[in-house]
């Protein structure tokens, strides 16, 4: 057999790991059916019955459906007990699909997409396989399923995974140490979503569609009506930025200028995680179309609506197939401008002014007469304030998650 090692272990353990195919560790395996949906008599019961969309990487705590005792006894189902590991088998070409496991919270049933694994005990943890299998599990999704539209996994496939094991006593240390920076993401978890749900209410409540009248919720002292404006009254400039091929004239990074892209525009704000250059030539000749810090872009084509503001960094930035809105004026947030575009009120006023069937596209002239209400300036200060500080709260837990991961 092959021995391992890790890079980083912990104090006293000093035994190779050793390599075993996964058919060596696990006892049995079991994956469950769908009973008939045309049978009133087998949905709505009490036995859980879980799906592989469930599958959360974590604890499985609960199901969305239930099935009667009928459905079980007739379709032979199993309850497989609270503890065991349960992995995804089939749709695995989806990269959300892919890797998805979980331990189960609760003793369910399963459908045929989720496969259960019962280790043996004297060889594995049942947690250290849960910690393995989140770490290599689409890896192994790309390399060994089969299929060719939908992809899965069999127990023949199974069987022949490679995995390497250290001794009980070791298995029992790292999963402990991964349990305990898994309880500090979920909290960082459970506070990400308490602000993204605030957010998401106060967006709600502190903006209006142009049919409306006042907000739910103001701050003090603020008591004038909301104006209507046509948002062509909000910036001197709205219009398309450079449309058509420029790929002829993208170089590498750090030899060229930073070319602003329709995905470069997520969430409301910039996002480089993907970036392209375009060499000087180029770049200069759009030099009447360059974004500066404060004005506001729309993706046009596809996730049309999407919006963010140019950040200082980003001054006499050149962009490509984007709806340009330059200059606001004088009485004009532009970031309180944005974030009413993250709102549903925004992006459904905006659905009404999309073409296409199959892509989505929106034309600047028709942004020009969108209408929108607008308190004073200083509302608008106070507003764009307080969604700055979720927006930097938010990216903090952000942060903290990807940093434990």
């Amino acid at each position: 057999m092959d021995k391992k090692v890790p890079v980083v272990r912990f104090k006293g353990f000093t035994d190779d790991w050793e390599q075993h195919k996964l058919g060596d560790l696990i006892e049995n395996y079991y994956n469950g059916q769908t009973p008939s949906r045309n049978k009133v008599e087998y949905w709505g019961g009490t036995l859980n019955w879980l799906t592989s969309g469930e599958l959360n990487r974590g604890i499985v705590t609960k199901t969305k459906e239930k099935i009667t005792e009928i459905a079980k006894n007739k379709t032979h189902l199993k309850v497989v007990p609270k503890g065991t590991f349960v992995i995804a088998i089939t749709g695995l070409e989806a990269e959300g699909t892919r890797g998805n496991c979980a331990i189960l919270g609760i003793d369910t049933t399963l459908n045929q997409s989720c496969m259960a694994l019962f280790t043996n005990s004297n060889l594995i943890k049942v947690e250290f396989l849960f910690q393995w299998y989140r770490k290599r599990g689409n890896e192994f999704g790309i390399r060994y399923t089969q299929g060719t539209k939908q992809q899965s996994y069999n127990a023949t496939i199974l069987n022949i995974l490679p995995i390497s094991v250290p001794s009980l006593s070791e298995q029992e240390r790292i999963q402990s140490i991964l349990l305990q920076l898994d309880n500090i993401i979920a909290l960082y978890q459970e506070q990400l979503n308490l602000y993204q749900q605030l957010q998401k209410e106060l967006l709600q409540r502190m903006f209006v569609s142009h049919r409306q009248s006042n907000p739910t919720i103001r701050f003090s002292k603020f008591y004038d009506t909301w104006e209507l404006q046509v948002i062509s009254k909000c910036f001197k400039n709205i219009r398309n930025a450079f449309v058509g091929t420029a790929t002829p004239f993208y170089v590498d990074k750090g030899k060229g200028h930073f070319y602003l892209e329709s995905n470069n525009v997520k969430n409301g704000t910039i996002n480089r995680d993907k970036q392209i250059y375009i060499n000087e030539e180029f770049y200069l000749k759009q030099s009447d179309k360059l974004l500066h810090s404060g004005d506001m872009v729309m993706v046009q084509s596809g996730s049309v609506g999407n919006s963010a503001i140019i950040p200082p960094e980003l001054d006499s930035t050149a962009a490509h197939a984007l709806i340009m809105f330059q200059s606001p004026q004088e009485k004009i947030n532009s970031k309180f401008i944005n974030f009413f575009f993250q709102t549903s009120e925004a992006k459904s006023e905006l659905r009404n002014i999309t073409t296409g069937n199959t892509i989505q596209h929106i034309l600047a002239s028709d942004m020009a007469q969108f209408k929108i209400k607008i308190p004073t300036k200083s509302e608008q200060n106070k507003i764009q304030k307080l969604f700055d500080t979720t927006v930097h709260i938010i990216d903090f837990y952000n942060k903290r998650i990807n940093d434990v991961l």
